[in-house]
């Protein structure tokens, strides 16, 4: 493949070539025809040595004056035949790149034989490609958020017009119902911009020492009484690992893994959580025994509002792990998933950044 470089050096000595050889040819044509007349109009004459000097000066200027001539017009022409050869493929990125800004994702640059212009090519490509699948996942998530929104505002609709027109009596479980409601569409919209800021690196983090032993037994404890009513186990093996993080986020990264365990946990069921410190990393596990996750799922579960088979009727909006990974993330550690399919349980696997003991 050639090179932009490599190009324009080609194009300047063809350009460069193109003019000397017309200047010679051209020069010499002309240069004989100039002799030869002179020569034909002293014919039967010895030409003596100033004859001969008056000739060449009389012929040389008119050689040199259209060669020259011949020359610049040759390489003018050369060099825009060049130049077309150079800039169409620049014409085209910027025609793509001109109809990617307005929208058309599908555009792709058609890739030239210049080594650096086929790169840029290929990286207008990639912005492309990027700029459709942002595109997608946001009209995607408009449409899930419309739809997790649906119901509460449905509920809250019904009941407000149900009292309004005296069909519905006034009572505490009414407005307990739409106070739950609107609860709902709060933490709805608080998830949605603790998500938001950690995806986009915008998030406040107050991090200070801490040990994930600590925050795993808070979090433990803040459940268990959720546990207790499901009859769901929960054991503990925990030991110090010593960490540097935002302690209310880790900890909401934990409250969610719990939380998504017991969701898919039977009643009578076990969850384990587990947390110690590996080389340079500090881990929490938290293990349930119940609905598992199959392998083409591991990290689709991650995504937003993603719920897989049989999830239906199981509590929660489908966000819990997308914000527990984000929140990870944004620590410079990374929440993953196992689990040896449907029906085996799954495993959640934290993992942060070890601090130093000292």
């Amino acid at each position: 493949m050639s090179t932009v470089r490599g190009r324009l050096l080609a194009s300047h000595l063809a350009v460069a070539a193109v003019g000397v050889v017309a200047l010679v040819v051209v020069g010499t044509v002309v240069a004989n025809v100039t002799v030869n007349r002179r020569m034909g109009m002293g014919r039967g004459t010895m030409m003596d040595q100033d004859s001969a000097r008056d000739l060449l000066a009389d012929a040389l200027p008119a050689a040199l004056g259209w060669g020259a001539a011949a020359g610049l017009a040759a390489a003018a022409v050369a060099a825009l035949l060049m130049s077309r050869r150079i800039a169409g493929p620049l014409a085209a990125i910027r025609e793509a790149t001109r109809a990617i800004a307005a929208g058309d994702y599908t555009r792709r640059v058609p890739r030239p034989p210049e080594e650096e212009l086929a790169a840029v090519a290929a990286d207008v490509d990639a912005l492309a490609a990027r700029l459709a699948d942002g595109e997608a996942r946001r009209v995607r998530l408009v449409d899930e958020v419309a739809h997790e929104m649906r119901t509460p505002l449905t509920t809250i609709r019904g009941s407000m017009e149900g009292l309004i027109d005296g069909v519905v009596d006034p009572s505490p479980e009414v407005y307990e119902r739409v106070a739950a409601e609107a609860a709902r569409l709060q933490r709805l919209a608080e998830d949605l911009s603790t998500l938001s800021r950690a995806e986009e690196s915008a998030l406040t983090l107050r991090t200070a020492p801490a040990d994930l032993a600590d925050l795993a037994r808070e979090a433990v404890d803040r459940l268990r009484p959720q546990f207790d009513h499901r009859g769901v186990t929960l054991e503990t093996a925990v030991a110090a690992a010593p960490v540097a993080v935002d302690r209310d986020r880790i900890l909401q990264v934990l409250v969610n893994l719990l939380g998504n365990a017991l969701a898919h946990s039977e009643d009578g069921g076990r969850v384990r959580v587990a947390v110690e410190a590996r080389g340079d990393d500090a881990v929490a596990e938290v293990a349930d025994e119940g609905d598992g996750i199959a392998p083409e799922e591991l990290d689709r579960v991650f995504e937003r509002f993603y719920r897989g088979p049989g999830s239906g009727e199981r509590p929660g909006r489908g966000i819990g792990l997308t914000i527990a990974r984000s929140l990870a993330r944004a620590h410079g550690g990374d929440v993953s998933a196992r689990s040896d399919g449907r029906g085996r349980g799954a495993t959640f696997t934290l993992v942060l950044p070890r601090a130093s003991d000292a």
